[in-house]
């Protein structure tokens, strides 16, 4: 009985996880309905921006190509001889796609020993740490989305040795993230001040 009642509390545990999750937003291609649907992420991005120096378009069109906004996407799957399910091609997870090792420097770095790649809030500050570290390290602007996005992919050190030359598919993308980012940019220059009071402005008026 005693083990019947744990495996239903832990089954129980998982539903009522997966049922608050955060859904992505109906429409990502635009930056004011994204945060308008979610208010709260605005203000964390706000709160990346004022921590790292990073402009808010960038870490969030970067985190649309990673993942969707998808609180636990993975990457896709290896094959052991083509066909063989064999884990997966990376340990990238979450919203930010950030790799375990990565994670763990970021979680050192910061203190924020209990941070979760399943939360926006901390995804998207290690976005910015991330951002801001690329431009100490490779010194890429933190509004360059198209070499930024090459740093996040390759690492600092594939970035240096240039790695993306050999992934013409990969520059296409990063043009791609790039793009999305001056059009986020745009966006959120007509909308922004919408998301600039309080809480409690919110709770009376929003």
């Amino acid at each position: 009985m005693f083990k019947f009642k744990t495996i239903t509390a832990s089954t129980l545990s998982v539903i009522l996880l997966s049922s608050c999750a955060t859904p992505p937003p109906k429409n990502p291609e635009n930056i004011c309905e994204i945060f308008r649907e979610h208010r709260d992420w605005y203000d964390a991005a706000k709160a990346t921006q004022e921590r790292w120096g990073v402009p808010i378009h960038v870490p969030i069109s970067m985190m649309y190509q990673e993942s969707s906004f998808r609180h636990n996407a993975l990457p896709p799957r290896d094959y052991l001889l083509g066909f063989i399910p064999w884990g997966r091609v990376s340990t990238a997870y979450g919203y930010s796609q950030a790799k375990t090792m990565t994670w763990d420097d970021y979680t050192r770095e910061t203190g924020n020993n209990w941070a979760s790649r399943e939360d926006f809030d901390d995804a998207i500050d290690f976005m910015g740490w991330f951002i801001y570290k690329t431009q100490k390290v490779n010194g890429v602007s933190k509004w360059d989305a198209y070499n930024q996005y090459l740093n996040y992919h390759e690492g600092w050190g594939g970035f240096k040795r240039k790695s993306y030359k050999k992934k013409p598919w990969l520059m296409k993308v990063s043009r791609k993230v790039d793009d999305r980012a001056r059009r986020y940019s745009s966006q959120l220059k007509s909308c922004e001040k919408e998301f600039q009071h309080g809480w409690l402005w919110r709770l009376f008026f929003g």
